[in-house]
């Protein structure tokens, strides 16, 4: 049943992964004239003079929610393993805000004059949310299923 409502659930939450991989999650401005000090993307922190400071970890840990939650569309045979998959996934995402703060934190010393929220950095508690909507749609198919079966034997 690949047609069902969680695998829209699960295609959206990939969709929305990948593009938060490709767009800045922030920006560090400048205190005297607002311009922006440093670009925040899940690869690294670009200053814009030149100095780089790695954050691959996030690029990794969206990385692995996004192909964990676009396989998970093709398990719908056992929606038991569905379920632990988006479990799983939701809390790596749920890991890689705290990621982001630990990252933010340690950068704050370095960029002190602010931080911009970037709309990309919303993206993963957009994709939090349908995980909990594909994980409700799976497990009431479940519960279906299973009293289905009771009726029959």
């Amino acid at each position: 049943m690949i047609q069902r409502i969680q695998s829209i659930y699960l295609l959206l939450v990939t969709i929305l992964l990948v593009v938060t991989l490709c767009l800045p999650l922030g920006y560090f401005h400048a205190a005297a004239n607002g311009l922006e000090e440093a670009t925040f993307r899940t690869l690294g922190v670009t200053a814009t003079n030149g100095d780089y400071q790695t954050t691959w970890g996030l690029f990794c840990i969206l990385l692995v929610s996004a192909l964990i939650s676009f396989a998970t569309i093709f398990l719908f045979r056992n929606r038991m393993l569905q379920i632990r998959m988006v479990i799983f996934s939701s809390l790596l995402l749920v890991g890689f805000y705290a990621v982001f703060g630990i990252f933010l934190y340690m950068l704050s010393d370095r960029y002190t004059n602010g931080f911009g929220v970037g709309i990309s950095l919303c993206l993963p508690l957009v994709s939090l949310i349908l995980n909990y909507l594909a994980f409700r749609a799976i497990y009431r198919d479940e519960v279906l299923v299973r009293s289905v079966d009771k009726l029959r034997g």
